[in-house]
């Protein structure tokens, strides 16, 4: 025999529910109505409780929202039926925000109510699943982040920094605030892409903010630790110890690297590939190994026209095709002009993947003998 407040206390739980929320302010098929069972009276409570069992039924007649279920139930210790309560129905979402009696309920409710009036449908499961989003800052722009995420796609700040990018109703510093939603909004768009690749990236914005790359020491004796962070500003004019250097899209394949005398790895720097600027960086052998697909030929370019001689590590043709049943779909493309950095057999690849269905082979599903057996060959090889 449940209370008004009990079933209160169940409702604002669900509404806590990503899962409950999201299907039921979405009005999906089998959201509504939300029946409660409230549970009868039992003989024995009504015989010996008495005044309980009144206070219950006259709690459910107060109750003014939704429809209260009532049933004419017979008891031996009545001579007439008594008429409890027995579900309760909730039939919309604006009455399972009135049942609760929540104050910050109904303004969560009434601000996803102006969220989802003022912004495309695409964005509906994020809004309402991920409140955290969106919940300390203003309506308006929240709004706003959401026309802006509709207006941009890859590459379209064209090297201008994202406080630069110049659109209706955003300032300056609109980036910096709402960087992590407007990220958020891309992915749904761009099936997680700019998260991948990291907004800047993704856009084509440089990156103004401090960025830590791992760098791992292959051979085991030429830094204090085997792995540590380093900010791509300080490998700008550091002199690093060693005669190799690998450079590495991700930082997830850290493990596929060999054990390596007189090489560093440092792994991480997506399209954050400034530092490789650094004069001291002429005086080693220097490769450079990312994903296939659009993206990670973009990284190569861009690291070959800040140091020409870098070399590409397991980049071909030759390892795509031997490794296609690992490849993927590369949901959203870069530039679908080749960059003129690359060789004629990556000019090549990067237009074959600009159509073929899966067109991203990730690096870390290269098998380990495959990365040792590169990286040794490339060691052993005449400069």
């Amino acid at each position: 025999m449940k209370s008004p407040d009990d079933l209160r206390c169940i409702l604002r739980k669900q509404w806590e529910d990503a899962n409950h929320r999201q299907r039921r302010l979405l009005g999906h098929q089998d959201a509504w109505p939300i029946v409660l069972s409230i549970g009868s009276p039992s003989p024995a409570l009504l015989t010996s409780q008495l005044h309980v069992v009144k206070q219950h039924i006259e709690a459910w007649r107060n109750v003014g929202v939704g429809e209260v279920v009532w049933e004419d139930k017979r008891y031996r210790a009545t001579r007439e039926k008594v008429r409890v309560p027995l579900s309760w129905k909730i039939s919309k979402p604006s009455d399972w925000v009135a049942a609760c009696g929540d104050a910050a309920m109904r303004g969560e409710f009434e601000s996803l109510a102006s969220l989802i009036e003022n912004s495309d449908p695409l964005f509906y499961s994020l809004l309402i699943r991920r409140r955290a989003l969106w919940r300390e800052k203003p309506i308006n722009q929240v709004i706003t982040a959401g026309k802006l995420a509709m207006q941009l796609g890859p590459g379209d700040a064209d090297g201008r920094p994202l406080r630069l990018v110049s659109l209706e109703g955003i300032d300056t510093k609109f980036f910096e605030r709402n960087g992590g939603l407007i990220r958020s909004l891309l992915d749904v768009r761009f099936d997680g892409e700019p998260s991948r690749l990291g907004l800047e990236t993704f856009l084509g914005a440089p990156n103004e903010g401090e960025h830590w790359l791992l760098v791992v020491d292959l051979d085991g004796g030429l830094l204090p630790f085997d792995r540590q962070r380093v900010r791509a500003s300080e490998l700008c004019g550091c002199r690093l110890p060693g005669q190799h250097l690998i450079v590495v899209e991700n930082e997830t394949c850290s493990h596929l690297l060999p054990a390596a005398a007189d090489t560093l790895a440092i792994l991480g720097g997506g399209f954050d590939l400034g530092w490789l600027t650094n004069t001291s960086l002429t005086e080693k052998r220097v490769a450079y190994w990312g994903d296939i697909d659009t993206w990670g030929l973009s990284f190569l370019a861009k690291a070959r026209s800040l140091l020409p001689d870098i070399q590409a590590l397991m980049m071909t043709p030759d390892v795509f095709d031997q490794h296609h049943h690992c490849a993927v779909n590369e949901p959203v493309l870069a530039d679908p002009t080749p960059p003129q950095e690359l060789q004629p057999a990556e000019t090549s690849l990067y237009e074959r993947l600009l159509t073929e269905p899966r067109g991203r082979l990730e690096q870390e599903y290269l098998p380990t003998d495959v990365v040792h057996q590169a990286v040794r060959s490339w060691m052993d090889s005449p400069r």
